[in-house]
């Protein structure tokens, strides 16, 4: 997963975004967390290589995307798309109303991408605290350096 996410990261490098290029993936024993607890999926190719993961968690009543990364050679095959319908399973299995993530608004293979999967933005006005939260989070981490939204897509 931390391979993934690095060589995905780099694709930041071109739009100027180095410190996302050189950001650090979440450690192994968080990752394993998300895993002993069924709130992270892997895609792998046909040789069984991971080729993609996404990891989930609640925030409120919404499944929330913690991270969806797809190895670059393997981009545009529908990989990310399976993983969130997997996050939404899960979210669906929860009760839980929404799926959302945060997302780079001006990166082409962000926002942009998760609009033509059915996601809306939701205003700020709109975010519940435990939405609020992980805004403020991620500012503090100094994400909020580039355009930053919060997207959600109903699971019924």
């Amino acid at each position: 997963m931390r391979g993934i996410e690095r060589a995905a990261g780099e694709q930041f490098r071109a739009l100027g975004m180095v410190e996302i290029a050189e950001d650090e993936p979440l450690p192994v024993d968080e990752l394993a967390g998300f895993s002993a607890d069924g709130r992270a999926w892997t895609a792998v190719d046909a040789d069984g290589t991971p080729v993609g993961y996404l990891l989930v968690k609640r925030v409120g009543a919404n499944a929330h995307v913690e991270q969806v990364s797809v190895h670059p050679s393997c981009a545009r095959q529908g990989i990310g798309r399976r993983l969130l319908e997997a996050a939404a399973d899960w979210g669906r299995g929860q009760g839980l109303g929404n799926l959302t993530l945060t997302t780079f608004s001006e990166v082409p293979w962000n926002a942009p991408y998760y609009r033509r999967l059915g996601f809306r933005d939701l205003p700020d006005d709109a975010l519940e605290p435990g939405l609020q939260q992980v805004v403020a989070e991620e500012a503090a981490a100094g994400l909020a350096r580039w355009p930053r939204v919060v997207l959600s897509r109903p699971l019924a």
